[in-house]
């Protein structure tokens, strides 16, 4: 099964964790995140990741999610990426992490284009239901 890490600022990756296990029932296995906080030093926080990629790994590989693409901790998990095996994607928002632990037994390639596509699907404006709309004086 493919690991997934979760290379945030500060406490989003953990208010991401609680959110998917409340989603999903219960929290899946191979699923952290790791904190990045403005005082950090990302470079002595490098080994600290590679550690937390290393323990996800059970041979399958794992999937990074960062939160903004070139902030800090997207420098950061673009540091632990090898090809093929430890994959990045930016921009995680709770649909992706969804749709990716729906996908992560069915191969990397597989995994990252659903995630993305779950991302992005997530993504959009919704309107009033006339029904639902709050009544006007």
């Amino acid at each position: 099964m493919i690991g997934v890490l979760i290379v945030a600022h500060d406490t989003l990756g953990d208010s991401l964790i609680r959110a998917v296990t409340h989603v999903l029932g219960a929290r899946p296995q191979q699923f952290e995140a790791f904190s990045v906080k403005a005082t950090d030093d990302p470079l002595a926080l490098l080994p600290k990741a590679r550690a937390a990629v290393q323990a996800l790994d059970t041979g399958d590989g794992v999937l990074v999610f960062s939160d903004i693409f070139g902030a800090t901790p997207c420098n950061l998990a673009v540091k632990l990426l090898q090809p093929g095996h430890i994959e990045g994607i930016a921009g995680v928002n709770l649909p992706m992490l969804v749709r990716a632990f729906t996908y992560r037994t069915k191969g990397m390639d597989t995994l990252i284009k659903k995630a993305v596509s779950g991302g992005c699907e997530g993504v959009l404006q919704f309107e009033t239901v006339p029904v639902y709309a709050p009544a006007r004086s």
